[in-house]
């Protein structure tokens, strides 16, 4: 058998190939292959990758490589940072890049390492999601913004690149379900709308805390004359039951939706 290879088996008895290499005591699985040809090739392209400088990220060709490009990015950055990584991810000075493809990556801070390294990222429509606990987590809810939020609108990334995920590049401009910060004259104020028959204003508040409740108070209304259901709720950390109750009871809501007769 040629370095680095092993057989194995599938449930149905057909033979294939499998490869690994090791490297500074740390035992690497390359994946499996048809022929033991090909595995023997992803054992040395492995060797070179670990040994020798001159092979980047840039010089991945999919063409060419008999390893796909996520285990280039593990196996790279191994040799060049010590850190075996199971996701394709490679350190940079204070941030690392998530790779998908050799110009395509997201960049985070390296306070999010841990995190990462341990949760392939996928993304579906447009979104970023990680497995978590058996759930599909979307990334953004990391920075406190919600599923569906609008760029541009809820949230902006203030260089202008969307792939870059550093906290300090990403204001969040809208936390709540139904709530949109305003400005009129230049005096800010906080619109909260809620989906009934369209987007129906709930009411215009002096603070983003107030506007949420408002929003919650509107969707218990709408729930409560069967109208609606299944609203998002929106959840307000920084309040204590007894403060909640209290803005809640206090905070006022369109009279059209108060007088609304409970749907039969």
């Amino acid at each position: 058998m040629l370095p680095g290879v092993y057989t194995a088996r599938k449930k149905d008895g057909t033979l294939y190939y499998r490869s690994s290499v090791t490297h500074q005591g740390k035992h690497i699985s390359l994946g499996s292959f048809p022929t033991e040809d090909a595995a023997s090739e992803a054992y040395a392209l492995a060797r070179r990758l670990l040994t020798e400088p001159s092979l980047t990220i840039d010089s991945f060709s999919a063409a060419d490589s008999v390893l796909p490009f996520s285990k280039w990015v593990i196996l790279l950055n191994f040799r060049d940072n010590g850190m075996y990584i199971r996701t394709p991810i490679y350190l940079r000075k204070n941030f690392f890049h998530y790779y998908f493809d050799r110009d395509d990556f997201l960049t985070f801070d390296i306070d999010d390492l841990f995190y990462f390294s341990t949760r392939s990222i996928s993304r579906r429509g447009g979104h970023l999601f990680v497995a978590d606990y058996g759930m599909q987590v979307n990334i953004l809810s990391r920075y406190g913004i919600r599923n569906y939020a609008v760029p541009g609108r809820d949230f902006r990334f203030v260089n202008g690149d969307n792939r870059d995920f550093r906290y300090e590049n990403i204001e969040v401009i809208n936390r709540y379900h139904g709530v949109a910060k305003k400005e009129k004259n230049g005096q800010v104020y906080y619109e909260a709308k809620i989906h009934w028959r369209g987007d129906f204003i709930v009411g215009r508040y002096p603070t983003e805390t107030e506007a949420a409740v408002a929003y919650n108070k509107a969707a218990s209304c709408l729930i409560t004359k069967g109208y609606e259901k299944d609203y998002p709720v929106n959840y307000i950390e920084e309040l204590s039951t007894d403060e909640y109750r209290e803005i809640y009871k206090k905070v006022t809501i369109s009279r059209r939706l108060r007088q609304l007769t409970p749907r039969q």
